[in-house]
């Protein structure tokens, strides 16, 4: 800042940028500055203005289209996305998953958790800045109140004016377009757990059930009352992520950061007369343009607060009054506190609470690849029977008997088909073939006689195979021990 007293120097030339444009406040106002008064506590009201975070916070909204398109796919006849919770099975676009394949589900939820941890150390609350589904509801249902209601002062205003006829005419509309929002998010959410189709034609003939009216019901009202009242309350009273993630993060990890060193001391700009000196100012001209823009109310000058859910718009409200006073932007900027403590920041492949975290996933990522590469349509189980363990036969032939159970994983009806596999002379009874409806067991009982002078060992090991006569491809193989008396 060796040249900041000359730019205030008032020496009748058109080289200064400030004399030229006489920063007072009422002159900042004329060059699009907007001098705002400081957020002094109730309800928060941002002010909404263009820039590539508030861009890239659409864009990323958008991602939740999704929740309201996808239970209207259909796959094979068939919703694509159903988790049908009564028949325990989740059908995901033609894959059938059964509570045997469960463990699956524990590694998704592995990995997107440990994502998130990943995320939070590198960049900050990047998840509550820009894809949590209680920020992008809350962004659209202010996007909506101003709308209806004005900018932010006229809001305040209207907020704290006594109720009226007048006032009525301008919320009620507002708060009928949240509740409509509200009660499809609440139904796009149970038509995941039923047929949507369905779940739309009982509606209209009054056939839900309780539990249905009662989850939906819910589930709109708690979304209008977050994310229409109570707002960014939620993110600072409530969510325990904004707690927790200072044991996520450390001087390393990217957040919205202010530079102090370039901004303080900060002060309004203004024309100084000739002969008097200019004072030794920052480049923050103190408009809180960057808290007027915070969706919590956050005065990012103090430093990092647990109510910053790190979504650029204070960089976005900075760079563009940097611009209009012809200083460089980044005033307010992603950096980590190592930067401006004058470290170099280090790779991430060098960082090891990344390296951890990213391991982890891989972990999870590579099971769920795993488990998916090598699920089969068809799951087979056979229960030895364990009262008697065997009986011997008046031939003089061990008999053992199994209880078989085929799982039918796929969309289609399954005839199964029994066959055993062991030593010379083995037999078997068993249904010959099991219908087994989609989703569901099917159980029989199987009985294998070996000759006694053929079982050389006490466990002798056998194969059950089971195929699907209709798919000869669907098969599935279960490998056991027939169990025999002790040779004498």
């Amino acid at each position: 800042m060796s040249d900041k007293k000359d730019l205030y120097r008032d020496n009748g030339q058109t080289g200064s940028v400030l004399d030229e444009m006489a920063l007072d406040n009422k002159n900042l106002q004329n060059i699009g500055v907007e001098i705002l008064p400081v957020h002094t506590g109730g309800k928060v009201h941002a002010k909404r203005m263009p820039g590539k975070f508030r861009s890239f916070k659409w864009i990323t909204a958008s991602f939740w289209i999704a929740l309201f398109v996808f239970p209207y796919l259909r796959w094979d006849g068939h919703q694509a996305l159903l988790f049908d919770l009564g028949n325990r099975q989740f059908h995901i676009f033609g894959l059938t998953i059964l509570p045997q394949d469960i463990w699956m589900l524990a590694m998704v939820l592995l990995f997107f958790a440990l994502l998130l941890a990943a995320s939070t150390a590198v960049a900050g609350r990047l998840w509550c800045g820009y894809f949590c589904f209680h920020t992008v509801w809350t962004d659209v249902f202010t996007w909506i109140e101003e709308k209806f209601e004005g900018q932010p002062n006229k809001r305040t205003k209207l907020d704290s004016s006594k109720m009226s006829l007048e006032k009525l005419k301008i919320k009620l509309p507002k708060f009928a377009l949240w509740a409509f929002i509200a009660f499809m998010t609440s139904f796009s959410f149970v038509a995941y757990f039923t047929d949507a189709f369905d779940l739309w034609a009982r509606l209209f003939s009054l056939e839900w059930s309780s539990t249905e009216t009662t989850v939906i019901l819910v589930l709109a009202a708690a979304t209008f009352f977050f994310a229409g009242i109570l707002r960014e309350q939620t993110c600072i009273g409530f969510c325990p992520y904004a707690r927790i993630q200072g044991a996520m993060i450390d001087t390393q990890t990217v957040v919205p950061t202010y530079d102090v060193d370039r901004g303080e001391p900060r002060g309004r700009m203004k024309r100084v007369k000739p002969g008097e000196e200019a004072p030794d100012l920052g480049d923050c001209i103190d408009c809180n343009l960057c808290v007027a823009v915070c969706p919590t109310g956050v005065d990012i000058r103090h430093g990092q607060q647990f109510g910053c859910i790190t979504c650029g718009l204070c960089i976005d409200a900075c760079d563009s009054v940097m611009d209009k006073i012809k200083k460089p932007r980044g005033l307010i900027r992603y950096a980590s506190l190592a930067e401006f403590a004058g470290q170099k920041l280090p790779p991430l492949f060098k960082r090891p609470r990344v390296i951890v975290y990213t391991a982890i996933m891989s972990f999870a990522a590579i099971v769920m690849v795993y488990g998916l590469l090598t699920m089969s349509p068809i799951d087979l189980k056979a229960l030895h029977e364990r009262s008697p363990l065997f009986v011997q036969m008046s031939d003089g032939s061990i008999q053992n008997k199994w209880t078989i159970k085929v799982v039918n994983k796929s969309n289609e009806v399954m005839l199964a088909k029994i066959s055993v596999e062991g030593p010379e002379g083995l037999t078997f009874i068993a249904d010959k073939e099991i219908t087994v409806p989609p989703g569901n067991v099917g159980a029989t009982t199987l009985l294998v006689k070996i000759p006694k002078k053929n079982l050389v060992e006490t466990n002798t090991p056998i194969t059950i195979l089971v195929n699907d006569v209709n798919n000869p491809t669907i098969k599935a193989t279960y490998t056991t021990s027939f169990i025999s008396p002790k040779k004498r």
